[in-house]
């Protein structure tokens, strides 16, 4: 019986993965350079796989002409700007309220931290529609996803069974770290994560507007 939904929150509840991306775009094509997307991807929804950095990689190709520390300020000055202007992506407000009327409970399950989860939910007005919000500051260093700890953690909060909860996640370290703490998961891609390999999902959709409520439940049962 389902009794849960828990929620990634970059890239599912609010698109803060797009403007990173094209913000890194422009400053790299203003030094003669293309942007490794695919490098990039490896970093979507947690940071276990891969180290890359963005700024320092681009500082590298620069031999040094360019600082990592001003780069990485400059992106995060503009694309803050942009992420401080956006609000919750399509249909999500629609499957929050759906579960809170079936009496489900809810959690957000994030690799970023509760400054930047907590301070946008708030921004948004939905912090308090979620029962208990878990962020990297609760799990050990570098057990974010794809390391299944964060929703392992939010199954004991929200105090349910693996098999009693559903996922919504829009990477492949989501979806992954998922499938190892044994919930069903639902891929829900942004523009950006449909360009990766998102694979072991239960369930892949475009948008929550393409799956719901009702419809979920009867794919979980």
């Amino acid at each position: 019986m389902l009794k849960a939904l828990i929620f990634d929150f970059d890239g599912l509840i609010l698109d803060t993965e797009t403007p990173e991306v094209d913000i890194w775009t422009r400053i790299y094509a203003e030094h003669g350079y293309d942007f490794p997307f695919h490098d990039w991807a490896q970093t979507v929804g947690g940071y276990g796989i891969s180290n890359f950095d963005a700024a320092e990689h681009l500082a590298l190709l620069s031999q040094g002409r360019l600082d990592p520390v001003s780069l990485r300020a400059r992106h995060h000055s503009e694309s803050s700007a942009v992420i401080e202007r956006s609000s919750v992506l399509p249909g999500v407000l629609d499957m929050i309220h759906a579960a809170k009327q079936h009496g489900l409970k809810l959690a957000i399950a994030s690799s970023s931290r509760h400054q930047w989860v907590d301070g946008h939910a708030k921004r948004l007005g939905i912090f308090d529609l979620f029962d208990h919000i878990v962020c990297a500051d609760d799990v050990g260093v570098g057990r974010t996803k794809p390391n299944p700890d964060l929703f392992l953690l939010a199954l004991n909060r929200l105090q349910v069974q693996n098999n009693e909860a559903v996922v919504f996640e829009d990477s492949p370290n989501g979806v992954l770290a998922a499938r190892r703490a044994g919930i069903f998961v639902v891929a829900v891609l942004n523009p950006l994560t449909a360009r990766l390999k998102v694979e072991g999902a239960n369930v892949v959709v475009k948008s929550f507007s393409d799956l719901p409520f009702l419809e979920l439940l009867a794919k979980v049962q």
